[in-house]
C-alpha cells in the first residue's frame, strides 16, 4: 500500500470533519475536478499524540478494552479526518456525500502503544468502473518515525453509470472480501444497539454523516431510520476477538447491509477460529458485515 510521485501536502493539525463536510456539500457535483482524475498527492500529519479521554471513549462504544495498545480501528478513526479531507477537495472526481463506504482492509505490522507519536498519511488510487457506478480506494498509513506499522484502505462506491469504454474484463465486481464460511454460523455474541448510537460514534469517531445522526436525517438520504456506522459494526466485531489476535495480522471486512437503529444483532463465527466472522440479524437470514482476519503475517 504505497504510492509513489505524488505531491506532498503537509498539515499542521488534523483537520476538522464539520469543516470537511461543509466544503463537500458546497461544491458538489460541479466542481472543477468532477469525473476526472484522482489527485496524485498524499496529505501528511506528523507529530500526531493519542488522545486518551477520546480513546477511551472510543473502547467504551464499541466494546473495546482500554490497554497500553490502541485497536487497529481506532487507527483508522485517527486518519479518518485525512480522508475526508481528500475527498471534500474541488479536484476530487465525486461528490463525497454520494460516497458509500463498501469494504475495508487494515494490516497491523505490530501493536501501536498508547504513548507513541504518529505520522500520519492519506491519498486515493484504484479509481475502477463497478457495474453500479465507480470505486475508489482511500490509503491510510501509520508511521512511528520510519516504521511503517499500520495500513488501512477504505473501499467507497459511487453510484452511476460504470464509466464509458470499460471492458468486460475490467468492471468490478466485488465490493471487498467475500465470506469464505457458509450458512449462518455460529452464535458468538448478542448486541442490541439503541436508537441513538449513531450519535455515541460520531461524538468519539469525528464521523457526523446525517445517515447516522437520527431517523429525520436520514429519512433526507433514503432510510426509513437512523443506520449504524459500518466501521462500528467493524471495531464492534474486532473488539469481540481482540484476546486472540496475534500481533500482526490483516483483517478484511465488507459491509453488507444496513443496520437500522434501534436493532439487534448477532456476531456469528463459521468455525472455530478467527478466519471467518460476520454480523447478521437475529435469525441469520440478512447479513450486514463479513469480516475475516488472517494471521500472523
Amino acid at each position: 500500500m504505497s504510492r509513489v510521485d505524488v505531491d506532498v501536502e503537509l498539515l499542521d493539525r488534523t483537520p476538522r470533519v464539520a469543516t470537511s463536510f461543509a466544503t463537500g456539500v458546497a461544491t458538489g457535483p460541479g466542481r472543477p475536478g468532477a469525473r476526472g482524475e484522482l489527485p496524485a498527492r498524499r496529505l501528511v500529519l506528523p507529530g500526531v499524540r493519542q488522545d486518551l479521554p477520546r480513546l477511551a471513549g472510543f473502547c467504551e462504544v464499541t466494546g473495546g478494552l482500554l490497554a497500553d495498545t490502541v485497536p487497529a480501528t481506532w487507527l483508522h478513526v485517527l486518519t479518518f479526518p485525512l480522508q475526508v479531507r481528500l475527498m471534500s477537495a474541488r479536484d476530487f472526481p465525486f461528490p463525497m456525500l454520494g460516497m458509500v463506504h463498501v469494504g475495508n482492509r487494515m494490516r497491523v505490522h505490530r501493536p501501536v502503544r498508547v504513548s507513541e507519536e504518529l505520522t500520519l498519511s492519506t491519498w486515493a488510487e484504484h479509481l475502477a468502473p463497478h457495474r453500479k457506478g465507480s470505486t475508489v480506494d482511500l490509503v491510510g498509513e501509520v508511521r512511528v518515525a520510519d516504521e511503517l506499522v499500520w495500513e488501512g484502505r477504505s473501499t467507497y462506491l459511487v453510484r452511476g453509470d460504470t464509466p464509458p469504454g470499460a471492458t468486460a474484463e475490467e468492471v468490478r465486481t466485488d465490493l471487498g472480501v467475500a465470506a469464505r464460511a457458509s450458512g449462518p454460523g455460529r452464535q458468538v455474541a448478542l448486541w442490541r444497539l439503541p436508537a441513538d448510537l449513531g450519535r455515541s460514534y460520531a461524538r468519539v469517531a469525528g464521523d457526523a454523516n446525517p445517515i447516522h445522526l437520527s431517523a429525520l436525517s436520514a429519512k433526507a438520504f433514503g432510510f426509513p431510520r437512523a443506520i449504524a456506522h459500518g466501521m462500528w459494526t467493524h471495531a464492534r466485531a474486532l473488539a469481540a476477538v481482540q484476546p486472540r489476535l496475534p500481533q500482526r495480522y490483516a483483517v478484511s471486512a465488507t459491509f453488507v447491509k444496513p443496520i437500522l437503529l434501534p436493532s439487534t444483532v448477532v456476531l456469528r463465527t463459521g468455525g472455530p477460529g478467527l478466519e471467518d466472522l460476520s454480523v447478521t440479524d437475529r435469525e441469520g437470514s440478512r447479513t450486514h458485515l463479513s469480516m475475516q482476519v488472517d494471521g500472523p503475517l
